[in-house]
């Protein structure tokens, strides 16, 4: 997507996300308490680390030897609300208009995460890690981490505007009505990576 497009939608956005901002700081001031925000290192564009932040969702509950205790037992319903309409992830658009991440590209990972990948973590960070993505809309967490890998290259090779487009209005779908795999998209992907490089036809 064109830089000055992106901006111009990301000032759009923010006109309705910045009182969003405030009473989510207030559900989660009220409900989990401070700190407020989430911040942690993520890999951006070509590997270079940035912070990402975000609305705190979990609480601090520990075990009995200090551990963290699984997700799913710290997400109260007031984090599950703000995850399943992202309003967690507002504080990124500020993230975006910084140049550091996308409103469309490959979810944030560890560094350590990107590593692991090979060659393709470089591929894969040959964009800068978006707001939502083409694997955010064709399952999200439904998909296991190797159809994500290969949905998220795929969409390195054929990222246009109207792709880019197309994926934010189907992430307003998913907000209202859920995440649902889409097999088609995984098959075309598993494809795609499948065919040799030479072979790969890139829009």
């Amino acid at each position: 997507m064109n830089r000055l497009l992106e901006i111009l939608i990301c000032l759009c956005m923010l006109v309705i996300a910045v009182p969003l901002c405030a009473v989510t700081f207030l559900i989660v001031a009220t409900t989990l308490g401070r700190p407020v925000m989430f911040r942690q290192t993520r890999a951006g564009k070509g590997g270079v680390p940035f912070d990402l932040v975000k609305f705190r969702t979990l609480t601090d509950e520990r075990d009995d030897n200090g551990d963290w205790l699984p997700d799913e037992d710290r997400l109260t319903p007031a984090g599950h609300f703000l995850r399943r309409s992202r309003f967690d992830e507002l504080p990124q658009l500020f993230i975006i208009l910084a140049g550091r991440m996308a409103l469309v590209g490959p979810r944030p990972l560890w560094p350590e995460t990107i590593d692991d990948f090979g060659a393709d973590g470089i591929t894969r960070g040959h964009v800068r890690p978006g707001l939502t993505g083409w694997s955010q809309v064709s399952g999200a967490t439904l998909l296991n981490n190797d159809e994500k890998l290969k949905l998220d290259l795929w969409y390195v090779a054929h990222r246009s505007t109207a792709l880019d487009l197309q994926i934010m209005i189907e992430t307003v779908g998913v907000v209202l009505s859920g995440e649902h795999r889409r097999e088609d998209r995984i098959e075309a992907a598993e494809r795609w990576s499948a065919t040799p490089e030479d072979e790969r036809v890139h829009a």
